[in-house]
């Protein structure tokens, strides 16, 4: 089975599932799904930061400040959270990502409930070679120093810029 024939709960506004599609489908026809986001940090508190592999559905070889994707059909998003963090990171036995939030992604092309959780990986990454193209760990200016320079993944720059005002206790989240 290919990823974009994992199949995907389609849901409405209200996060409520209404369906199901295979995620290729879900991607060409811009169905409302699931998907979560994690910030991985390390032991120095650095975050960790990628660039997609080329060959990726959404968004190739963009970069990322999470770790993440897609919820797969009757999976939970703290499930999911799990998973994709210990997949990305290419680790077994991260300690169960903390859900920070939630809030709806939308764009021309896309639209996903997004949850955001966090992470502490004191664990030697070693990330999926198909997901990931170039890694490194940042601390936040030096991360900040590159939000205009770099290509980011739109939907990671969204959580990303929610994620801080949620820090600062503002609005956003």
């Amino acid at each position: 089975m290919t990823p974009s024939d994992e199949i995907l709960d389609i849901v409405d506004e209200n996060d409520q599932v209404v369906g199901q599609a295979p995620r290729g489908e879900a991607t060409a026809r811009g169905l409302r799904h699931r998907c979560v986001f994690i910030e991985a940090r390390d032991a120095e508190g650095r975050l960790f930061v990628h660039r997609r592999t080329a060959g990726k559905l959404v968004f190739p070889s963009h970069y990322d400040m999470f770790v993440g994707g897609v919820v797969g059909a009757g999976e939970s998003y703290d499930e999911a959270a799990l998973r994709e963090a210990e997949e990305e990171l290419g680790v077994s036995g991260l300690p169960r990502p903390e859900p920070l939030f939630k809030f709806l992604y939308e764009s021309a092309a896309h639209s996903w409930w997004s949850y955001v959780y966090r992470v502490r990986c004191e664990l030697p990454v070693s990330p999926q070679v198909e997901e990931v193209a170039w890694h490194t760990f940042l601390t936040d200016d030096e991360l900040d120093a590159r939000i205009d320079d770099w290509p980011w993944v739109p939907d990671g720059l969204a959580a990303y810029r929610r994620l801080r005002a949620h820090r600062a206790g503002g609005a956003g989240a």
